[in-house]
């Protein structure tokens, strides 16, 4: 259902792009309460006054009946009476038909690997003789997307080579997962190669994968050969996850950071002459016979974002005051949902209301931006009078999950058009880019009826800690409005100082970003336009320094994410002149230092330069 327009009356319903539902929609409403409300058909009364329709109900009124046009047929695809809409995958990707699902709980502080300096680095020649225990070849079938169709290629999980055997049985082939190919190179020792972006031949980060016939006590090593970014947050004491369904049935223990011996280094070049990076780390399993997973970050996946919105949508409170939609459908016929978040009005106050649009996981092996999405959600649907305020407030437009295609197949980066949809705001290809061109378009119009006084892009960060922003800014513009667009940032450093760094924020424009949403919406006005990064490591902040961001710290994220909200629009002004003030010192001691470091340039190179050395000699 494409958001093309919004009207003022929140209980708006927009209108579907594609209604994909098989239902008979005459079938399904005759069988409603006939003495509360009567279905028009081609009987002599109703023909009088009305068309035939499916669209228009009757209802018994005071000894009349009345017209009205009944309600959308779950256009949103959380219906309470039906099961949720179905993932659609690349029609030639092989899926496996068991569900993966993990439970959920938050472990004690998890302090990060400190190098021993005896790690080692594994550098594995091409040999024949190593056996290939996983491949996954469906992904190289077609040079790009073609169609989709509901759950993929179904196949059955892979066997192992030999019962007897003690080699492990790997499988990615379930939603978000990415592995490639797996070798095994010594008794206990693993070469895993990760699935490109679909596609594409880069992006190679995000892995998700599933690992049996395990062995408890012995030590085995894994490397990942073909990473490509120079710099990762494996050396700065990131671990891997990992997950034991033994353990999260026996124990309730869910995700959890592994790993000694760990390593991220450059190996050899590729064939194609491009150099790649390893990680490795060793592990000893808990139990025999388990099933177990590793993973970059905490995977949240598209059927997990559907079940938590239908859980609202057929929650009696929640529901009143927080409407989904679909924004619009994917490339892979995928539902891209938009949720409204006020309370209802049902007269012009509402025009009074100013806008705050929230969207994530545009980038879809960023799956910490899901858990901040989520913490925000959680808190601004919550009974807290906080939330209550920030309802009776604001408009809230959020897109939870922009590249559902991407997240489906388990892609790092980019949707199933083999691009990054955060480079693609300015561009007009609707039918490439659907979910930023909807998303942007539905921007656009709400800019026409209200003022949006914040627009928020949720991301994940490979190479820096903490969590921090990026805003826009520049030499052009006024230095006062470049000062107040670091206010939000600066009140939410304050509100969560173990986990928010406001030094590593940066506020400026470069040209290789000027199709981001951020810097789109900036240009369309929007002063506070920001993406938020939160590291996939932890934090070198206050109590938390040296320690892992768990998934009730990123959801925590939200919560303080709402409560700067109401300090930035806070009607007693104090807190926003206060950080305004201390914002003007800084960029005072800033300057200082920057004519501090210009005069001893200046001075340097006098005392460099030959003919001035003469002329004091003189």
């Amino acid at each position: 259902m494409s958001e093309d327009s919004e009207k003022e009356d929140y209980s708006d319903r927009t209108i579907s792009d594609e209604d994909e539902s098989d239902e008979d929609p005459f079938m399904k409403f005759v069988s409603e309460d006939l003495h509360q409300c009567a279905l028009l058909t081609a009987d002599p009364i109703s023909d009088l006054c009305f068309p035939r329709t499916t669209q228009i109900l009757l209802e018994y009124q005071l000894g009349r009946w009345v017209p009205r046009l009944r309600e959308p047929r779950d256009l949103y695809g959380v219906s309470s009476s039906g099961p949720l809409s179905p993932t659609r995958w690349p029609y030639h990707c092989e899926v496996i038909d068991e569900k993966v699902r993990h439970v959920d709980w938050t472990p004690h502080s998890e302090p990060v690997y400190i190098p021993t300096g005896l790690e080692i680095e594994p550098l594995y020649p091409n040999s024949k003789e190593d056996t290939v225990v996983y491949l996954a070849e469906d992904a190289y079938k077609e040079p790009c997307f073609v169609y989709s169709r509901v759950g993929g290629n179904r196949t059955p999980l892979k066997q192992p080579v030999d019962n007897c055997d003690n080699t492990l049985m790997f499988e990615a082939r379930f939603e978000s997962g990415n592995l490639q190919k797996v070798v095994k190179v010594a008794e206990y020792e693993y070469q895993l190669t990760l699935r490109p972006d679909l596609f594409t031949n880069k992006h190679t980060q995000w892995y998700y994968f599933q690992v049996t016939n395990t062995q408890a006590g012995t030590v085995y090593r894994f490397t990942i050969t073909n990473f490509i970014k120079p710099a990762s947050l494996y050396n700065r004491g990131m671990r891997p996850l990992f997950y034991s369904e033994k353990e999260a049935k026996s124990h309730n223990v869910g995700w959890q950071r592994i790993g000694d011996q760990i390593k991220y280094y450059r190996n050899n070049p590729g064939q194609d002459g491009r150099h790649y990076f390893s990680l490795t780390w060793t592990f000893q399993f808990p139990h025999n016979n388990d099933t177990c997973y590793f993973a970059h970050c905490y995977p949240y996946t598209y059927t997990n974002l559907q079940e938590y919105l239908s859980n609202i949508n057929n929650d009696p409170v929640r529901s009143k005051f927080c409407k989904i939609r679909v924004l619009c459908h994917t490339i892979a016929r995928n539902m891209v949902y938009v949720l409204t978040i006020t309370t209802p009005l049902k007269n012009a106050d509402s025009r009074k209301q100013k806008a705050v649009i929230l969207t994530a996981r545009v980038h879809p092996g960023e799956t910490n931006s899901s858990w901040i999405m989520k913490g925000f959600l959680d808190f601004i649907l919550g009974d807290s009078s906080d939330a209550q305020l920030l309802r009776d407030t604001f408009i809230f437009k959020v897109v939870p999950m922009l590249n559902p295609d991407g997240v489906i197949v388990g892609n790092y980066r980019c949707s199933l058009a083999g691009q990054d949809l955060n480079r693609n705001y300015t561009s007009l290809l609707k039918e490439s880019f659907p979910s930023v061109w909807y998303t942007r378009n539905m921007i656009r119009r709400l800019m026409e009826k209200r003022e949006v006084i914040l627009y928020c892009d949720f991301h994940g960060h490979s190479r820096k800690e903490n969590i921090f922003m990026y805003g826009c800014g520049g030499s052009d513009r006024c230095k006062a409005l470049y000062l107040q667009q670091q206010i939000f940032p600066l009140m939410l450093s304050k509100n969560c100082p173990d986990k928010f760094s406001f030094s590593a924020c940066k506020f400026k424009v470069q040209k290789s970003k000027e199709g981001t949403g951020r810097v789109v919406m900036w240009k369309m006005g929007i002063r506070n336009s920001f993406t938020m990064e939160a590291t996939f490591c932890g934090s070198t902040l206050g109590n938390k320094r040296g320690t892992h961001f768990n998934t009730k710290d990123l959801e925590s994220m939200g919560y303080h994410f709402c409560d700067s909200l109401l300090d930035y629009c806070d009607p007693d002004r104090t807190k926003y002149y206060q950080c305004l003030k201390e914002l003007e010192e800084m960029q005072k001691r800033i300057n200082l230092e920057k004519v501090l470091d210009d005069s001893d340039t200046s001075l340097k190179d006098i005392a460099l330069d030959p003919e001035s050395r003469e002329l004091t000699h003189l």
